[in-house]
């Protein structure tokens, strides 16, 4: 069954996208692209606490126009019809996540009823709700596409690093799922890159900025006494959290001076809270064979040499291995739930989330 997913980040960049064949336990992804947003969306989705409600009413049904736009232009380009398309997987655009406030909530927003109506195809979308509801943390739920399709495995963790960084821990001889957020990604790099070239740059093309820098390790060691590295899984957390009030004050006040120290400096904290947290949560309960690792991170390779330093002798790989672009893994799994939710199938890992039960996520949004 043919399915198109659409993944729009927390680096806020563009959408991904990616048409995919699933039977059974196998996937074949038929098509895959990364479509670039025009900088005022760029600014709209760096900044949402900014925003007005009547912007973001306005961008809701915006950014749909957008995805049904580029969703349309990737099946043309493989000359495939709509007709047989069964279903769009949708995580939407996070405006705000919180799944520990009084009253628990997230916000994705990306109109489904645009985007069905526009691309002629359904729609399931905000799955992040309908976790919360049953007292989840909304995230992370591409959890369930690594146990679906590689439970029966080695004992590995897929590391994902878009603009937060989470891990799903999943093998045949693993005695349950065990998934977490580790923390950021790379939001607070980007956040660097964008303040040492102006807004030239939005990321750090293969790490090579941050090799110019020095390493300050006693910054590194204050900023992981954040109490979010302390809470136990399963957590969930966001650009709320870790962005730019979360940096010290020192590195922030030392960007004109010392730019490319403070931007190696991030980068090591990034892949530094992401080992710290398996030295707590992972590495005591579970033999690890591999750490695969998907994401825009994964495109780092100073971020990536951290990493490997950290977790030898385990071998520290990207999703490419598997013949999946790296930033196509999380719009192809919202292919997958979606057609899951469509079957009335389960699509979700609630030990993943805190969930009190699994259940069938999203929301579906017909055509007609």
């Amino acid at each position: 069954m043919l399915a198109l997913g659409l993944m729009s980040g927390t680096s806020g960049d563009g959408v991904s996208c990616v048409l995919a064949n699933f039977k059974n336990r196998k996937f074949k992804i038929l098509a895959y692209r990364t479509f670039s947003y025009p900088k005022d969306i760029q600014e709209k989705l760096s900044s949402p606490q900014i925003l007005k409600v009547s912007e973001i009413s306005s961008l809701n049904f915006e950014l749909a126009k957008i995805w049904s736009k580029v969703l349309l232009q990737l099946l043309n380009d493989v000359k495939v019809s709509t007709k047989k398309v069964s279903v769009i997987g949708s995580h939407g655009h996070t405006i705000f996540h919180d799944p520990d406030g009084k009253i628990p909530n997230t916000l994705q927003i990306g109109e489904s009823s645009i985007l069905a109506q526009s691309a002629g195809i359904p729609v399931v979308s905000d799955f992040r709700t309908s976790d919360i509801a049953l007292g989840g943390c909304g995230a992370p739920l591409i959890p369930y596409f690594d146990f679906y399709f590689y439970g029966q495995g080695p004992v590995r963790a897929f590391q994902n690093i878009g603009g937060i960084s989470n891990v799903a821990v999943v093998g045949k001889k693993a005695k349950k799922v065990l998934a977490f957020d580790t923390g950021p990604g790379n939001v607070l790099i980007d956040w660097a890159v964008n303040k040492i070239t102006k807004g030239k740059l939005k990321f750090d093309p293969d790490g090579k900025m941050a090799k110019k820098g020095k390493i300050r390790i006693e910054i590194i060691k204050k900023m992981f006494q954040h109490s979010y590295f302390k809470r136990n899984p399963p957590k969930s957390t966001g650009k709320e959290l870790f962005n730019e009030n979360f940096i010290p004050r020192f590195l922030k006040a030392n960007l004109k001076e010392s730019p490319y120290d403070v931007l190696r400096t991030l980068t090591y904290f990034t892949a530094y809270s992401i080992a710290l947290s398996y030295e707590k949560f992972v590495l005591p309960f579970y033999s690890l064979e591999e750490v695969v690792v998907s994401g825009g991170g994964s495109l780092n390779n100073t971020l990536m040499e951290h990493l490997k330093v950290f977790f030898y002798p385990i071998p520290v790989l990207t999703i490419e291995n598997w013949n999946i672009p790296t930033q196509a893994k999380e719009p192809l799994a919202f292919a997958f739930f979606a057609l899951r939710a469509m079957q009335g199938k389960i699509n979700h890992c609630p030990e993943a989330t805190g969930a009190r039960s699994a259940a069938i996520l999203g929301k579906i949004t017909p055509v007609k």
